[in-house]
């Protein structure tokens, strides 16, 4: 009977031992992690199972026949670059920098610094602009509307000098304002000494940097800075489609629009041969330095491109490379959803839950992806790289919509260097509830023993 007792005592200490350890580890500590704190699991999903069609085959560029010193083609959505001819050069931009003006006068507007109707009194150094100009006398007043439209439609200079004083005090603090934009939106070559494009000689001798630099942009720049402009400024095109505008009741003929390739032309004597279906902006340029630039965007069937082309060698040369580009873009490519928002990712359906009512919860991705294809595609080739975060921090409860890992999608078009990425997130498609202390408790226990015979069947 003793001995019964001693056995029973024991069976008691050991059961409540292990009963207060399974606790403990229930409270203090969270199940086994999958990975290290810090660290990410990185699954490989290979390419999709699909078949691609045959679509066009994408021409070299060197086919096009380009006679300029430099040139490049984007999509601002995806920030794909369809053709690049000498492209990070950094050359004379002309008046293609009054971009950057139009952009940060457009910006000043947006956060109510200044407004359109607002008057603009002229100052001495915006009356002594030369070159491309409204004729702006000291003192005199204007809107910015009107000031803006004399130096989107006429590039010109005085107008754009007395807009960078309005915004900024003095055109040389604009013109830091100016480089310092031209850093934050990841341009590598621009730097700009004036806000009309102007050689350096050509300014008024007394408002003048003491630096000895002059005004350079790259084609590559040029296109980031009109990306910037159509993303953030989608209205760009009430101000550069103006054919034509009579600053001044008095003045005895209207400024003329320089894009001649203004798709609104198509009925205009001297300019339907250049006309271009789609095309609503955007900048000229020309000085002797830089010869004959031009910034142009084009919208056909829903898809936008930016394009420039730098050192034409006459004024309608630079519309006629710059058709051979756009054409290049329409012509080849267009824009493809290749996964839809709430994806569903084979082989990873689902990530494991800790303390959850259930151990996993079903993901997706948070938004759609599209790529630039070749025209005719119908299945082009993704690769899916999945990134799921640390699963010790993925602990009931969690709201639906969390994120809880990444998805890279990879597409690269035959015959192009580049290869297209788009990043998006992994997100909960439900909440996952936190389960109850004793289902908790339960699984803590069937754990425990479950390793406990593994263990043991290991040894064995």
């Amino acid at each position: 009977m003793k001995h019964k007792q001693k056995f029973n005592g024991k069976q008691f200490m050991i059961k409540t031992a292990t009963v207060g350890l399974l606790l403990n580890m229930l409270v203090s500590t969270p199940l086994p992690a999958f990975a290290e704190e810090g660290t990410t699991t990185t699954i490989q999903a290979g390419t999709a199972a699909q078949t691609t069609q045959k679509a066009v085959k994408i021409p070299s560029v060197e086919s096009l026949g380009l006679n300029l010193k430099s040139a490049v083609l984007i999509e601002p959505t995806t920030g794909e670059i369809l053709l690049s001819m000498n492209a990070d050069e950094a050359l004379p931009p002309a008046s293609m920098t009054k971009m950057m003006t139009e952009y940060l006068v457009a910006e000043a507007v947006k956060t109510g610094q200044i407004s359109w109707d607002q008057k603009v009194i002229v100052g001495e150094n915006a009356s002594k602009q030369v070159g491309s100009r409204i004729f702006l006398a000291e003192k005199d007043e204007h809107t910015v509307e009107e000031l803006y439209i004399a130096m989107a439609v006429g590039s010109a200079n005085d107008a754009t000098v007395a807009l960078a004083e309005l915004v900024s005090g003095s055109e040389l603090e604009f013109v830091e304002l100016m480089n310092q934009t031209a850093q934050k939106m990841g341009m590598k070559t621009a730097y700009f000494v004036n806000s009309t494009g102007l050689d350096k000689a050509d300014m008024p001798k007394k408002y003048r940097s003491t630096d000895k630099k002059e005004n350079v942009m790259s084609a590559m720049d040029a296109a980031i800075l009109a990306k910037y402009i159509v993303t953030d400024h989608p209205d760009f095109n009430r101000f550069t489609t103006v054919q034509s505008y009579k600053f001044r009741e008095r003045d005895t003929a209207p400024m003329i629009n320089f894009n001649w390739m203004l798709e609104s032309n198509k009925n205009i004597q001297n300019f339907k041969a250049y006309a271009y279906e789609g095309l609503d902006g955007l900048k000229t340029g020309h000085t002797a330095r830089a010869k004959y630039c031009f910034a142009g965007t084009a919208v056909r069937d829903g898809m936008r491109l930016i394009s420039v082309v730098m050192g034409a060698n006459t004024e309608p040369h630079r519309f006629t490379e710059t058709k051979k580009v756009l054409d290049y873009g329409f012509n080849n490519f267009e824009i493809k959803q290749v996964v839809a928002p709430k994806a569903v990712i084979a082989g990873n359906e689902t990530v494991p839950v800790l303390k959850g009512k259930n151990k996993k919860v079903s993901v997706v991705t948070d938004e759609a992806v599209s790529f630039i294809v070749p025209k005719g595609t119908t299945s082009p080739q993704i690769k899916t790289t999945v990134e799921i975060n640390d699963p010790a921090t993925l602990v009931a409860p969690i709201e639906q919509s969390a994120k809880v890992g990444k998805v890279t999608y990879s597409y690269q078009v035959e015959g192009m260097s580049d290869v297209q990425q788009k990043t998006v997130n992994l997100i909960t498609a439900e909440e996952a509830e936190k389960a109850g202390w004793f289902s908790l408790f339960l699984r803590a226990i069937g754990d425990f023993f479950g390793d406990l015979f593994t263990g043991i069947k290991n040894l064995f």
